[in-house]
């Protein structure tokens, strides 16, 4: 009985020494790999995490919250772009970013969002999207269809000035939804008006944190993101995802 708890403590000891070491090895890899980046790349000083990929000998570099490159094992070389799984047919890269730039439905700022209620209003819908957009014209013709459905609207005015100068007065209408809808579906433009806009700011410092690049992008109570714009077919099909019906 003391022999083998001699042999299994030994083991144990053993098991414990070779994850120790290989521990060491990578925080020591991980030094070399910001050290040789940080004197050969000043913008490359402060990166938030370093980490092995599924291909021998590269690792990733997360910056910026959730920007990703890659390199070999000192550091040498420097890669921007996506990394594929060719056997399991699978974008790594971008399943890495959508995993850091998800949002929970319910930490949405929605003080800086207008709100539509249609019918019981039971299922939720987030959308971002700039006046000047032609999808998100065709995407709000398609939501139309759509009932049983709260919708929260983001305003980020990212495709010029004039969609600026539209979103303000849109935001600034004594009737956010109406002024959106006559701009979207029925092409009236909003009167022009004047208030605070500084919503406007804070949507786009949120688009910019959460890699919300391209309009529509809509978001369902489950976090599901869906960038472009899809027929109410597919809004329904999400939705019901979304709630479990």
């Amino acid at each position: 009985m003391k022999h083998h708890r001699l042999t299994a403590g030994l083991r144990l000891a053993g098991l414990a020494g070779l994850l120790a070491c290989t521990l060491g090895s990578a925080l020591a890899q991980e030094a070399v790999i910001r050290k040789n980046l940080a004197e050969r790349l000043p913008a490359l000083s402060k990166i938030d995490e370093v980490s092995k990929t599924p291909m021998n000998g590269l690792y990733e570099l997360r910056v910026n919250d959730s920007d990703i490159f890659y390199t070999d094992a000192e550091g040498n070389f420097l890669i921007q772009g996506n990394l594929i799984d060719t056997r399991a047919k699978r974008n790594l890269t971008e399943e890495r970013v959508e995993k850091l730039s998800a949002i929970e439905f319910d930490s949405l700022p929605l003080k800086d969002a207008f709100t539509q209620v249609r019918g019981n209003g039971k299922r939720k819908l987030a959308v971002f999207e700039d006046p000047n957009c032609g999808y998100c014209k065709r995407f709000e013709r398609d939501l139309q269809k759509v009932e049983d459905v709260t919708i929260h609207t983001f305003l980020i005015p990212i495709l010029s000035a004039d969609s600026v100068e539209k979103s303000k007065n849109i935001w600034c209408a004594k009737d956010r939804n109406k002024a959106w809808l006559d701009w979207m579906v029925r092409d009236q433009p909003a009167a022009k008006a004047s208030c605070d806009t500084t919503a406007l700011d804070r949507n786009l410092a949120f688009s910019k944190k959460y890699k919300i690049t391209g309009t529509p992008t809509v978001f369902f109570a489950n976090g599901t993101r869906v960038p472009g714009a899809i027929s109410a077919q597919e809004i329904e099909k999400q939705l019901a995802s979304a709630t479990g019906k």
